[in-house]
């Protein structure tokens, strides 16, 4: 195969190589954004705005708030919270103070939440009391002695902030009850960190600054160690790759994925900033109307989002009628983007829908389709500059155009492995620098890469991975289960959803009772949707379950 074929298929005015080292440091590339566009609005939530400069000085007092409670550089800080403002500036100040970041799903159970915080070490948290009740049950379990509370509407301000509070609490009830000793609000920590100056930490381009958690190709949660580089490496890929359709300081980037996925953290948290652009966080995107709303109120040139999302909204009556007059770019990611989808959302807004590849291990984003429409239809699209891909088979040897084989990446935005798992690092990753994603596909002619089928059995439910291993564990720990094996079947609504074989060890054991439980243990999204009991699972001549039987 001709090396890097697919730079013949490169928009106008993207390189083919980038020179990274421009920027030493995360915290450097911040600093030039801040001092570049003090007076854009960075990000906006409920229609609360703050500036780059508010931004820049926020994050500044809530370092040196970190500092004054003895977080030293190297430590970890779990920020777990959805799309509010308080992430930008809880995450750059913690950056700021030399500390690195624990991305975490609110929507995880406790047992999730203790597996992370154990595994990464985390000393600190920054949670949205929704969960604090979770934090409660298994705090002493923890490393965790700094604590930082804050809710929905704390940065809002005024009544707004007020009357969001209330109706969270009280009316939606979303808050459960909890009692957790000396925690301290976000605005305290903001209040209190203007009393103290921040010693910066700028460290070097190879320092982990971000530990973003994954399964990986296989098994239990893993912390990828995401280095200055690598996530310097990715924002510049991204810009790259967008400059030709977006212009500084104009653009309004609505953000209805949360920030602490890698693909939003990454585009949106990270990328955006470059071009001094306006960012518009959606707080809960399973309320389309809040969407919707934004799309009227402000004019969006580019949207991120999984294909649950597009699908959603191109069936949501009021988004039709939507103003699209601004719309220059939609990328999706995280799950195969539906051809069905693609072309209906062109047909309702009038912008292409391009779809992009990537893995938490590679900060993520591999490939991705020329953002004007001339890329191929379900195809992942082609590498993103100084990257490289091939296919390879089960031999190691390099495969052709159109032969099937296991996806390889390669470029500066590949993890520098699992945080403690060395082991598991080196199964990934070779020690010439290759990654091996656990997917099968091919490259054409043209140098369009497609995904065939995953190598090992992920289940895909809404653009999030879910683990059958993990599944399994959970729920043999009911006392009316002998054994179990999860498989995913196709779902209309979330592409994948997740269904459980059962053995029961107490004949009176019913489905509801195994999605209970499961619901007790698993965050939403890795719930089984469907349960199906039988006498026994069929298995190899070593006692190993076969899934893809029961798929098959």
């Amino acid at each position: 195969m001709e090396n890097r074929i697919w730079l013949k298929n490169y928009p106008a005015g993207v390189p083919a190589n980038i020179d990274f080292s421009q920027y030493e440091t995360l915290v450097a590339f911040l600093k030039d954004c801040f001092k570049k566009y003090p007076n854009n609005v960075a990000f906006e939530c409920m229609g609360k705005k703050l500036t780059y400069k508010e931004v820049d000085q926020y994050s500044e007092r809530f370092g040196a708030y970190l500092q004054s409670r003895g977080l030293k550089p190297g430590d970890r800080i779990a920020i777990m919270m959805p799309n509010v403002l308080q992430f930008p500036i809880a995450v750059f100040g913690a950056l700021k103070a030399g500390l690195i970041i624990v991305n975490t799903n609110p929507l995880y159970t406790p047992r999730e939440m203790l597996h992370q915080f154990s595994d990464s070490g985390v000393n600190a948290i920054v949670i949205i009391e929704n969960f604090a009740a979770n934090l409660e049950s298994i705090l002493k379990k923890t490393q965790i002695n700094t604590i930082i509370l804050t809710s929905i509407g704390e940065m809002l301000g005024g009544l707004k902030g007020t009357v969001v509070n209330f109706a969270v609490k009280y009316v939606k009830r979303m808050v459960p009850k909890y009692q957790l000793d000396n925690t301290i609000s976000f605005n305290h920590a903001l209040n209190e960190g203007k009393r103290f100056s921040i010693h910066t930490v700028e460290g070097c381009s190879d320092d982990v600054i971000v530990h973003q958690y994954t399964g990986g190709t296989t098994g239990v949660s893993k912390g990828a160690m995401l280095t200055n580089r690598n996530l310097i490496a990715n924002m510049l890929q991204i810009r790259s790759w967008m400059t030709p359709y977006l212009k500084e300081s104009e653009e309004v980037v609505i953000c209805p994925l949360p920030m602490y996925h890698i693909f939003a953290f990454s585009v949106n948290c990270l990328a955006m900033l470059s071009f001094g652009a306006h960012n518009v966080l959606v707080t809960n995107a399973r309320d389309l109307g809040s969407v919707v709303k934004e799309f009227n109120k402000n004019k969006i040139s580019l949207m991120t989002g999984v294909n649950t999302l597009f699908n959603g909204l191109n069936h949501y009556e009021d988004f039709k009628s939507a103003d699209f007059s601004g719309l220059k770019v939609c990328v999706g990611g995280g799950m195969a983007v539906q051809k069905s989808v693609a072309d209906k959302w062109k047909e309702i807004t009038g912008c292409f829908l391009s779809e992009g590849y990537g893995l938490t291990e590679t900060s993520p984003v591999l490939t991705i389709n020329p953002l004007d429409g001339t890329g191929k239809q379900n195809s992942i699209g082609i590498p993103v500059p100084s990257t490289d891909i091939r296919i390879i088979k089960d031999d190691g040897s390099i495969c052709g155009y159109n032969e099937e084989g296991e996806i390889q990446a390669k470029g500066p935005q590949v993890m520098k492995g699992y945080y403690n798992q060395s082991d598991e690092s080196s199964k990934i990753l070779s020690s010439d620098g290759w990654l091996s994603t656990g997917d099968i596909g091919y490259i054409d002619e043209d140098g369009f890469v497609f995904i065939v089928d995953r190598k090992k059995d992920m289940i895909l439910v809404s653009g999030f991975n879910v683990y059958p291993n993990e599944i399994e564990s959970v729920a043999v720990m009911h006392p009316k289960i002998m054994e179990a094996a999860a498989v995913g079947v196709p779902d209309e609504k979330s592409t994948e959803a997740v269904k459980l074989f059962v053995v029961k060890k107490d004949k009176s054991l019913t489905k509801d009772e195994v999605i209970e439980f499961c619901k007790k243990n698993l965050a939403g999204y890795k719930v089984p949707k469907h349960v199906e009991f039988k006498d026994e699972l069929p298995k190899t001549n070593v006692g190993k379950i076969l899934r893809r039987a029961l798929k098959e």
